[in-house]
């Protein structure tokens, strides 16, 4: 019993080391109203299509991401392509 607790603390703290960050993305559009919460509330949308067709039918709204820093997120993604060398 012993040995089967000591491979699983040991594989929990590999995987726990080894275990990478998910990638911070910003996301240009925010839903705002009762059931989002107070403050900026969900900011997780990439269009204002997306954001609207949620809000669709609910006491909600969409606005612009006042956190989103658009030069950021696009010169993350130029350096993803550029990444690349053959």
């Amino acid at each position: 019993m012993r040995r089967a607790w000591l491979a699983l603390m040991v594989a929990f703290a590999v995987s726990a080391a080894v275990a990478m960050p998910a990638a911070a993305r910003e996301f240009p559009y925010c839903i705002k109203g009762c059931d989002f919460g107070a403050g900026v509330g969900d900011c997780s949308f990439s269009t204002l299509a997306q954001c609207q067709a949620t809000a669709s039918g609910r006491d909600a709204s969409c606005a612009a991401n006042p956190y989103f820093n658009a030069k950021a997120d696009m010169q993350t993604d130029r350096n993803r392509q550029h990444g690349r060398r053959f």
